[in-house]
Protein backbone atom coordinates (compact mmCIF):
# COMPACT_ATOMS: atom_id res chain seq x y z
CA UNK A 1 0.00 0.00 0.00
CA UNK A 2 1.23 3.66 -1.11
CA UNK A 3 1.89 5.88 1.88
CA UNK A 4 -1.78 8.23 1.50
CA UNK A 5 -0.10 11.78 1.66
CA UNK A 6 -1.92 13.35 -1.57
CA UNK A 7 -5.36 12.03 -0.44
CA UNK A 8 -5.39 12.14 3.29
CA UNK A 9 -5.84 14.62 5.49
CA UNK A 10 -3.61 15.67 8.31
CA UNK A 11 -5.39 13.74 10.96
CA UNK A 12 -6.88 11.33 8.71
CA UNK A 13 -6.44 7.59 9.89
CA UNK A 14 -6.41 4.45 7.61
CA UNK A 15 -4.61 1.12 8.84
CA UNK A 16 -3.10 -1.53 6.70
CA UNK A 17 0.02 -3.73 7.86
CA UNK A 18 3.36 -2.95 8.70
CA UNK A 19 4.84 -4.94 5.65
CA UNK A 20 3.28 -1.82 3.62
CA UNK A 21 4.99 0.30 5.05
CA UNK A 22 8.93 -1.59 5.34
CA UNK A 23 10.86 -4.16 3.89
CA UNK A 24 13.79 -6.11 4.99
CA UNK A 25 16.39 -7.41 4.46
CA UNK A 26 19.07 -9.86 5.96
CA UNK A 27 22.99 -9.40 7.00
CA UNK A 28 25.67 -12.53 6.55
CA UNK A 29 28.04 -10.72 8.16
CA UNK A 30 30.18 -12.77 11.05
CA UNK A 31 33.23 -11.21 13.56
CA UNK A 32 34.73 -13.81 11.51
CA UNK A 33 34.79 -12.45 8.10
CA UNK A 34 35.78 -9.32 9.37
CA UNK A 35 38.18 -10.00 11.95
CA UNK A 36 41.32 -9.41 9.73
CA UNK A 37 39.20 -6.46 7.51
CA UNK A 38 39.88 -2.61 8.20
CA UNK A 39 38.10 0.34 6.52
CA UNK A 40 36.35 3.86 6.72
CA UNK A 41 32.97 1.81 7.79
CA UNK A 42 31.40 1.05 10.82
CA UNK A 43 29.84 -2.39 11.64
CA UNK A 44 27.56 -2.63 14.43
CA UNK A 45 26.29 -5.82 16.62
CA UNK A 46 23.44 -5.93 19.57
CA UNK A 47 25.58 -4.28 21.82
CA UNK A 48 26.37 -1.89 19.57
CA UNK A 49 29.57 -0.35 17.23
CA UNK A 50 32.17 -3.76 16.74
CA UNK A 51 34.56 -2.69 14.40
CA UNK A 52 34.94 -0.50 11.16
CA UNK A 53 35.30 -2.60 7.58
CA UNK A 54 36.14 -1.78 4.05
CA UNK A 55 32.45 -1.99 3.27
CA UNK A 56 28.85 -1.24 3.58
CA UNK A 57 25.32 -2.51 2.97
CA UNK A 58 23.66 0.76 3.58
CA UNK A 59 23.51 4.18 1.27
CA UNK A 60 21.40 5.94 3.99
CA UNK A 61 20.32 5.99 7.62
CA UNK A 62 18.42 3.20 8.27
CA UNK A 63 17.28 0.45 10.96
CA UNK A 64 18.16 -2.33 12.54
CA UNK A 65 16.41 -4.63 14.54
CA UNK A 66 18.09 -7.55 17.17
CA UNK A 67 16.71 -11.15 15.60
CA UNK A 68 18.88 -13.85 17.28
CA UNK A 69 19.93 -14.41 20.61
CA UNK A 70 19.63 -12.13 23.70
CA UNK A 71 18.00 -8.67 23.08
CA UNK A 72 15.69 -9.84 20.42
CA UNK A 73 13.53 -6.75 18.82
CA UNK A 74 15.86 -4.06 20.49
CA UNK A 75 15.36 -1.17 17.73
CA UNK A 76 18.08 1.32 16.65
CA UNK A 77 18.40 3.73 14.01
CA UNK A 78 22.50 3.47 12.31
CA UNK A 79 24.30 5.68 10.47
CA UNK A 80 24.43 5.65 6.50
CA UNK A 81 27.52 4.10 5.01
CA UNK A 82 27.75 1.33 7.99
CA UNK A 83 26.30 -2.70 8.42
CA UNK A 84 24.72 -4.76 10.80
CA UNK A 85 25.91 -8.32 12.18
CA UNK A 86 23.90 -11.63 10.92
CA UNK A 87 22.07 -11.60 14.62
CA UNK A 88 20.19 -8.22 13.31
CA UNK A 89 17.86 -7.51 10.65
CA UNK A 90 17.49 -4.51 8.25
CA UNK A 91 14.35 -2.83 8.52
CA UNK A 92 14.43 -0.27 5.59
CA UNK A 93 10.97 2.43 5.12
CA UNK A 94 9.62 2.84 1.37
CA UNK A 95 9.11 6.08 0.21
CA UNK A 96 6.52 8.09 2.17
CA UNK A 97 7.74 7.03 5.42
CA UNK A 98 9.65 8.42 8.12
CA UNK A 99 12.03 6.69 9.70
CA UNK A 100 11.93 8.00 13.10
CA UNK A 101 7.52 7.26 12.88
CA UNK A 102 8.69 3.58 12.05
CA UNK A 103 11.19 3.23 14.72
CA UNK A 104 8.63 3.98 17.84
CA UNK A 105 6.31 2.09 15.88
CA UNK A 106 8.37 -0.60 15.75
CA UNK A 107 9.48 0.15 19.79
CA UNK A 108 5.36 -0.36 20.41
CA UNK A 109 5.18 -4.40 19.19
CA UNK A 110 5.54 -6.94 22.11
CA UNK A 111 8.10 -8.75 19.69
CA UNK A 112 7.39 -11.78 22.79
CA UNK A 113 4.57 -13.12 20.91
CA UNK A 114 6.68 -13.94 17.65
CA UNK A 115 9.50 -15.58 19.84
CA UNK A 116 11.03 -18.85 18.68
CA UNK A 117 13.46 -21.51 19.63
CA UNK A 118 14.13 -22.45 22.45
CA UNK A 119 18.17 -22.49 23.00
CA UNK A 120 18.51 -19.47 20.94
CA UNK A 121 15.25 -17.44 20.68
CA UNK A 122 14.58 -15.63 17.40
CA UNK A 123 11.98 -13.59 15.44
CA UNK A 124 11.30 -13.51 11.93
CA UNK A 125 10.10 -10.27 9.89
CA UNK A 126 7.73 -12.59 8.11
CA UNK A 127 5.66 -13.01 11.74
CA UNK A 128 5.44 -9.50 12.89
CA UNK A 129 4.87 -7.93 9.39
CA UNK A 130 1.22 -8.14 9.68
CA UNK A 131 0.82 -5.74 12.52
CA UNK A 132 -1.53 -3.07 11.87
CA UNK A 133 0.20 -0.23 10.86
CA UNK A 134 -1.52 3.34 10.18
CA UNK A 135 -1.10 4.45 7.11
CA UNK A 136 -0.84 8.54 7.56
CA UNK A 137 0.56 11.25 5.45
CA UNK A 138 3.86 13.11 5.93
CA UNK A 139 2.53 15.98 7.97
CA UNK A 140 0.63 13.49 10.70
CA UNK A 141 3.63 11.42 11.15
CA UNK A 142 6.33 14.50 11.81
CA UNK A 143 3.23 15.51 14.74
CA UNK A 144 3.79 11.95 16.21
CA UNK A 145 7.28 11.80 16.06
CA UNK A 146 7.00 15.36 17.72
CA UNK A 147 4.98 14.46 20.41
CA UNK A 148 6.96 11.10 21.33
CA UNK A 149 10.62 12.55 20.62
CA UNK A 150 9.34 15.33 23.60
CA UNK A 151 7.80 12.86 25.69
CA UNK A 152 10.17 10.75 25.58
CA UNK A 153 12.99 13.38 26.43
CA UNK A 154 11.27 14.19 29.44
CA UNK A 155 10.99 10.57 30.50
CA UNK A 156 14.94 10.28 29.93
CA UNK A 157 15.63 13.04 31.83
CA UNK A 158 13.44 11.70 34.62
CA UNK A 159 15.80 8.43 34.31
CA UNK A 160 18.97 10.07 33.77
CA UNK A 161 18.40 12.25 37.16
CA UNK A 162 17.62 9.27 39.02
CA UNK A 163 20.26 7.16 37.70
CA UNK A 164 22.71 9.98 38.97
CA UNK A 165 21.10 10.03 42.67
CA UNK A 166 21.50 6.37 42.80
CA UNK A 167 25.56 6.81 41.83
CA UNK A 168 26.18 9.74 43.96
CA UNK A 169 24.72 7.45 47.07
CA UNK A 170 26.67 4.92 46.46
CA UNK A 171 29.99 6.84 45.72
CA UNK A 172 29.61 8.38 48.86
CA UNK A 173 29.02 5.09 50.61
CA UNK A 174 32.62 3.81 48.98
CA UNK A 175 33.72 6.92 50.28
CA UNK A 176 32.69 6.84 53.83
CA UNK A 177 33.65 3.61 53.91
CA UNK A 178 37.84 4.69 52.69
CA UNK A 179 37.47 7.22 55.65
CA UNK A 180 36.46 4.36 57.89
CA UNK A 181 39.33 2.28 57.33
CA UNK A 182 41.80 5.27 57.31
CA UNK A 183 40.50 6.64 60.31
CA UNK A 184 40.75 2.60 62.07
CA UNK A 185 44.70 2.25 60.16
CA UNK A 186 45.93 5.38 62.75
CA UNK A 187 44.16 3.41 65.76
CA UNK A 188 44.53 -0.50 64.55
CA UNK A 189 47.56 -2.70 64.06
CA UNK A 190 48.05 -3.36 60.53
CA UNK A 191 48.21 -7.38 60.06
CA UNK A 192 49.02 -9.36 57.06
CA UNK A 193 46.55 -11.57 55.93
CA UNK A 194 48.09 -15.20 57.17
CA UNK A 195 48.37 -13.74 60.65
CA UNK A 196 44.87 -13.59 61.31
CA UNK A 197 43.62 -16.16 59.04
CA UNK A 198 43.39 -19.74 59.77
CA UNK A 199 43.63 -21.13 55.91
CA UNK A 200 43.79 -18.98 53.24
CA UNK A 201 44.40 -21.43 49.54
CA UNK A 202 43.36 -21.82 46.14
CA UNK A 203 40.48 -24.26 44.63
CA UNK A 204 41.39 -27.23 42.65
CA UNK A 205 39.80 -28.65 39.58
CA UNK A 206 35.88 -28.64 38.93
CA UNK A 207 33.96 -32.15 40.02
CA UNK A 208 34.37 -34.63 37.01
CA UNK A 209 30.89 -35.32 34.95
CA UNK A 210 28.44 -37.34 37.45
CA UNK A 211 30.12 -36.36 40.38
CA UNK A 212 28.10 -32.65 40.76
CA UNK A 213 24.70 -31.75 39.23
CA UNK A 214 24.09 -28.32 38.30
CA UNK A 215 20.71 -27.75 40.47
CA UNK A 216 20.48 -28.87 44.29
CA UNK A 217 19.25 -32.24 44.35
CA UNK A 218 18.95 -34.79 47.18
CA UNK A 219 22.55 -36.17 46.62
CA UNK A 220 24.16 -33.12 46.08
CA UNK A 221 23.26 -30.13 48.54
CA UNK A 222 26.68 -28.72 48.88
CA UNK A 223 28.08 -25.78 46.59
CA UNK A 224 30.54 -24.93 44.35
CA UNK A 225 31.78 -21.87 43.57
CA UNK A 226 34.12 -20.85 41.09
CA UNK A 227 35.31 -17.66 39.56
CA UNK A 228 32.37 -15.63 38.77
CA UNK A 229 30.74 -12.89 39.61
CA UNK A 230 27.28 -13.97 37.95
CA UNK A 231 25.28 -15.94 40.59
CA UNK A 232 27.96 -15.29 42.90
CA UNK A 233 29.92 -17.61 41.27
CA UNK A 234 27.58 -19.95 41.77
CA UNK A 235 28.62 -23.47 39.54
CA UNK A 236 26.93 -26.16 40.42
CA UNK A 237 26.56 -29.00 43.76
CA UNK A 238 28.20 -31.76 45.16
CA UNK A 239 28.30 -34.25 48.17
CA UNK A 240 31.56 -33.36 49.90
CA UNK A 241 33.29 -29.33 50.92
CA UNK A 242 36.93 -28.53 51.08
CA UNK A 243 35.85 -25.02 52.50
CA UNK A 244 34.66 -25.92 56.07
CA UNK A 245 34.50 -22.65 58.09
CA UNK A 246 32.85 -19.46 57.42
CA UNK A 247 35.04 -17.54 54.90
CA UNK A 248 35.51 -15.10 51.96
CA UNK A 249 36.38 -15.92 48.63
CA UNK A 250 38.42 -13.74 45.80
CA UNK A 251 38.44 -14.45 42.22
CA UNK A 252 41.40 -15.42 40.77
CA UNK A 253 41.10 -15.13 37.18
CA UNK A 254 39.31 -13.65 34.34
CA UNK A 255 37.12 -10.52 33.98
CA UNK A 256 35.56 -10.79 37.79
CA UNK A 257 39.41 -10.99 39.19
CA UNK A 258 39.34 -9.44 42.51
CA UNK A 259 35.36 -9.82 43.63
CA UNK A 260 34.77 -10.61 46.70
CA UNK A 261 31.84 -12.77 48.47
CA UNK A 262 31.14 -14.05 51.52
CA UNK A 263 30.14 -17.63 52.54
CA UNK A 264 28.98 -19.00 55.90
CA UNK A 265 28.28 -22.66 55.08
CA UNK A 266 30.49 -25.00 53.41
CA UNK A 267 31.50 -25.06 50.02
CA UNK A 268 33.86 -26.56 47.62
CA UNK A 269 36.03 -23.63 45.66
CA UNK A 270 36.78 -24.82 42.16
CA UNK A 271 39.12 -23.18 39.61
CA UNK A 272 41.80 -21.47 41.81
CA UNK A 273 38.83 -19.39 43.16
CA UNK A 274 40.67 -18.24 46.43
CA UNK A 275 39.86 -18.89 50.29
CA UNK A 276 40.48 -17.24 53.40
CA UNK A 277 38.99 -18.39 56.41
CA UNK A 278 39.24 -15.99 59.47
CA UNK A 279 40.44 -16.69 63.12
CA UNK A 280 36.86 -15.48 63.83
CA UNK A 281 38.86 -14.57 67.66
CA UNK A 282 40.43 -11.54 66.45
CA UNK A 283 38.60 -10.35 63.28
CA UNK A 284 34.89 -11.16 62.74
CA UNK A 285 33.83 -12.41 58.85
CA UNK A 286 31.73 -9.03 58.07
CA UNK A 287 34.58 -6.77 59.27
CA UNK A 288 36.91 -8.79 57.41
CA UNK A 289 34.71 -8.72 54.31
CA UNK A 290 34.33 -5.08 54.07
CA UNK A 291 38.37 -4.53 55.22
CA UNK A 292 38.92 -6.68 52.03
CA UNK A 293 36.74 -4.72 49.52
CA UNK A 294 38.38 -1.57 50.73
CA UNK A 295 41.43 -2.81 49.42
CA UNK A 296 43.39 -2.19 46.14
CA UNK A 297 43.93 -5.97 44.83
CA UNK A 298 46.75 -5.69 42.31
CA UNK A 299 46.04 -8.12 39.38
CA UNK A 300 48.79 -9.46 37.14
CA UNK A 301 48.34 -11.27 33.70
CA UNK A 302 47.53 -8.95 30.37
CA UNK A 303 45.96 -11.01 28.65
CA UNK A 304 43.67 -13.01 31.41
CA UNK A 305 43.68 -10.86 35.08
CA UNK A 306 44.91 -13.03 37.87
CA UNK A 307 45.48 -13.55 41.37
CA UNK A 308 47.66 -16.01 43.13
CA UNK A 309 47.68 -16.83 47.33
CA UNK A 310 51.33 -15.51 47.88
CA UNK A 311 49.90 -12.52 45.80
CA UNK A 312 46.60 -12.29 48.93
CA UNK A 313 49.44 -12.93 51.76
CA UNK A 314 51.02 -10.10 51.14
CA UNK A 315 48.10 -7.51 51.73
CA UNK A 316 47.40 -5.77 55.41
CA UNK A 317 44.33 -4.92 56.77
CA UNK A 318 43.83 -2.49 60.18
CA UNK A 319 42.89 -5.38 63.01
CA UNK A 320 41.09 -3.33 65.59
CA UNK A 321 39.73 -5.08 68.67
CA UNK A 322 36.90 -6.57 68.33
CA UNK A 323 34.34 -3.98 70.19
CA UNK A 324 35.47 -1.15 67.21
CA UNK A 325 34.89 -3.72 64.90
CA UNK A 326 31.27 -4.68 65.44
CA UNK A 327 30.49 -0.45 65.18
CA UNK A 328 32.31 -0.61 62.10
CA UNK A 329 30.17 -3.22 60.55
CA UNK A 330 26.94 -1.72 61.80
CA UNK A 331 27.74 1.67 60.40
CA UNK A 332 28.74 0.33 57.24
CA UNK A 333 25.57 -2.07 56.94
CA UNK A 334 23.76 0.72 57.68
CA UNK A 335 24.81 2.47 54.57
CA UNK A 336 24.33 -0.57 52.75
CA UNK A 337 20.70 -0.45 53.80
CA UNK A 338 20.04 2.86 52.73
CA UNK A 339 21.86 2.01 49.33
CA UNK A 340 20.11 -1.26 48.83
CA UNK A 341 16.57 1.16 49.35
CA UNK A 342 17.62 3.50 47.17
CA UNK A 343 18.13 0.77 44.82
CA UNK A 344 14.51 -0.96 45.11
CA UNK A 345 13.61 2.64 44.36
CA UNK A 346 15.19 3.30 41.17
CA UNK A 347 14.33 -0.02 39.89
CA UNK A 348 10.55 0.36 40.71
CA UNK A 349 11.11 4.07 38.96
CA UNK A 350 12.55 2.58 36.01
CA UNK A 351 9.66 0.49 35.59
CA UNK A 352 7.14 3.07 35.89
CA UNK A 353 9.12 4.61 33.24
CA UNK A 354 9.04 1.87 31.14
CA UNK A 355 5.26 1.41 31.53
CA UNK A 356 4.45 5.57 30.49
CA UNK A 357 6.80 4.82 27.46
CA UNK A 358 4.76 1.91 26.42
CA UNK A 359 1.61 3.69 27.04
CA UNK A 360 2.26 6.83 25.17
CA UNK A 361 3.48 4.80 22.40
CA UNK A 362 -0.07 2.38 22.26
CA UNK A 363 -1.65 6.07 22.33
CA UNK A 364 0.54 7.01 19.79
CA UNK A 365 -0.27 4.23 16.99
CA UNK A 366 -4.11 3.95 18.50
CA UNK A 367 -5.08 7.94 17.23
CA UNK A 368 -5.41 8.69 20.98
CA UNK A 369 -2.58 11.45 20.89
CA UNK A 370 -4.45 14.68 20.20
CA UNK A 371 -3.31 18.14 19.92
CA UNK A 372 -5.32 18.41 23.00
CA UNK A 373 -3.73 15.98 25.24
CA UNK A 374 -0.04 16.06 23.42
CA UNK A 375 1.05 18.66 25.99
CA UNK A 376 1.05 16.62 29.01
CA UNK A 377 1.67 13.86 27.59
CA UNK A 378 4.41 13.30 30.74
CA UNK A 379 2.74 15.34 33.10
Amino acid sequence: MENLDTTLGDNQWVYGTLGDAVTSATSNISLNKIKEDDGPYAVFGARGYMQNVSFFHQENDYLAIIKDGAGIGRVSELPAKSSVLATMQYLLPKTGYELRFIKYFLESIDFDQYRTGSTIPHIYFKDYKSEPFPILSITEQQRIIAILDEAFADIEQVRTKTEQNLKNARELYLSKKAELFESLEEIADLKFLPSICEEIFAGGDAPKKGLFSKTKTEKYQIPVYANAVKNSGLYGFTDYSRANKPSITIAARGSGTGHIELRREPFLPIVRLIVLSPNEDVVYLDYFKHALQNLDILRSGSAIPQLTVPMIKEYLIPVPDLKIQQKTIEELEALEELIELMTERYNKKVVLLDELKKSILQKAFSGELTQKNNQGAVA
